[in-house]
Formats: structure tokens, C-alpha cells, sequence
């Protein structure tokens, strides 16, 4: 066997990175997915509105002695349905109510920080990530949410990419526009959290953002889009855990390296004419 197979093999031998993989493919598919629909519905930046919002709760748990996952799970689903609210009863562009209750969430996590005598290395491994220290019930944790997931983006595939492109023909049309947010927003909060321990708060909107992006690159349908975004999502986490795990990198940030350089050779093979234009998105 060639000495980087039984490198590899050395690599999967240890049941941390078995677990970081497993959880890390998981996580990816989950962002991946959510991603093509808030990217494309100009909701890019709600993961890093999700991230502080769930910071306030991670810092609220270690202050009261609960779980930072519950506290930040709690603090995300309530926060986006708070963004969702404002937007549609305050009349606010999408990226004001992100903002104002963004920030309103960061604000109470680093005042409940101070409190708490500032910040710890438990903090940071929320805030950074800590892929290779993950826990059995946070992989499965993982597996149930991207299972979730693409059970209802196939439920709704139609609804959603109708209102994807044009929501007020989708509510005329008889879609329920205000449930399906309600769903998706809901459903982009727990993979969020969830993904604070692959990549952490500060990165998690990465994974959301960075695969459908380089997908577009791609000028290919919609369909296809979902499979190539997703599809990148998953060689970042597997080169970057790889890579992280020979030179002793950051696994975090390695695999958002790797996701950006992936969205720049697509961007620049794009620009190139490599990839033909659609005429038309197609379902």
C-alpha cells in the first residue's frame, strides 16, 4: 500500500477524527443545503447575524451553569424568528432587522461575559471551534439535523424554489411564504449551532455562504447547484480536516481556506468561459 494510504488509514484509526469527519460531513450538507436558498433569496448574511445572536446564548450558559449548546440553540431559534418578525411586521430590510437584533444578542453576550470574570477557553472553543474534541451525541446531533433537512427540502422542493425567485407570485400562488420562513430561518438556527463545533460561531455563516457561492460560478440550474454546492461543502471539510491534521493547522480556519480557494479557481474558470451560461434557471 502506497505511504499515503496508510497515512490516511493512520488518520481514521483514531476515533476523534472519525467523529470530526462524520460530524464535519454532516454539518456541511446541512449549511450547504440552507445556504443555495438564503443565498439565493439575498439572506447571506443571516448565518453571521445566527452566530452573535447564539453567542449571547453560549455566554449565558456558562454563566448560570447550563449547557452553552442549549443556551446558544435557545438564543438562535428565538433571535431568527425575532429577524423574520421584523422584517415582515416592522417593514425592515432584511439586513437592518439582522443587524439590530445581531447586535442587541452581542451585546448581551459580552456583558454577560464580563460578569462572568471575561472570557475563557470554553468561549473560544465556541467562538473558533473545537471539531477534534466533538462528542458521540453532538455527531449523531449532526447526522438527525442534515437528515432533517433534506427530508424537507425534498418535501417542499417545489414551494421553496418557487419562493426563492419570486415570493409575492409564490404567496398568490397559494405557497405558505410566512410558514416556509419560518421553517427555513428555524432550520438555519440549529444548523448554526451545530456548526460552532466543526468551524465556531465566528466561521459557522462560512459554510452557509462560501459553497453556494462557488457553485453559482458554475452557471449551472438550480437543481445542479444544490449537488455542486453541496458537494464542495464536503471536499472543504474532508481537504481541510486532512490538511489540519499533517501540519497541525487550525482545523477551522483550514477548512474555510480551502473553501475559498475553491470559490476563487470556480470564479476564475468562470471568468475564464469555461463554464457555458443558462439562459434560464431550471427547477
Amino acid at each position: 500500500m502506497p505511504a499515503e494510504g496508510i497515512k490516511m488509514l493512520e488518520m481514521l484509526s483514531f476515533g476523534f477524527m472519525q467523529k470530526a469527519f462524520v460530524t464535519g460531513i454532516f454539518a456541511a450538507i446541512a449549511c450547504s443545503l440552507l445556504g443555495t436558498f438564503l443565498v439565493l433569496r439575498r439572506y447571506a448574511l443571516i448565518g453571521d447575524g445566527i452566530a452573535h445572536i447564539s453567542f449571547g446564548g453560549v455566554a449565558a450558559g456558562l454563566l448560570f451553569g447550563a449547557a452553552p449548546f442549549t443556551g446558544a440553540l435557545v438564543f438562535a431559534i428565538i433571535g431568527s424568528i425575532a429577524i423574520l418578525r421584523l422584517k415582515e411586521k416592522a417593514y425592515l430590510y432584511g439586513d437592518s432587522a439582522i443587524g439590530m437584533v445581531s447586535h442587541a444578542s452581542l451585546g448581551i453576550g459580552i456583558f454577560i461575559a464580563s460578569i462572568a470574570q471575561g472570557f475563557n477557553v470554553d468561549i473560544l472553543s465556541y467562538l473558533f471551534g473545537s471539531i477534534l474534541a466533538i462528542k458521540t451525541s453532538e455527531m449523531i446531533l449532526s447526522i438527525a439535523l442534515a437528515t432533517a433537512i433534506a427530508l424537507t427540502i425534498l418535501v417542499f422542493y417545489n414551494d421553496l424554489f418557487h419562493m426563492t425567485y419570486d415570493e409575492e407570485s409564490a404567496r398568490v400562488s397559494g405557497v405558505k411564504v410566512s410558514v416556509l420562513n419560518t421553517l427555513l430561518i428555524t432550520l438555519t438556527a440549529i444548523t448554526v449551532v451545530i456548526s460552532m463545533r466543526v468551524v465556531g460561531l465566528m466561521l459557522a455563516s462560512s459554510l452557509i455562504v462560501l459553497p453556494p457561492v462557488s457553485a453559482l460560478q458554475t452557471n449551472s440550474g438550480f437543481k445542479k447547484t444544490i449537488g455542486i454546492t453541496t458537494l464542495i461543502a464536503v471536499i472543504s471539510v474532508c481537504v481541510g480536516l486532512t490538511v489540519a491534521y499533517y501540519f497541525d493547522f487550525a482545523p477551522s480556519g483550514t477548512i474555510v481556506l480551502v473553501n475559498a480557494c475553491i470559490f476563487i479557481m470556480l470564479f476564475l474558470m468562470n471568468k475564464a468561459g469555461i463554464f457555458s451560461r443558462t439562459s434560464e434557471q431550471s427547477a
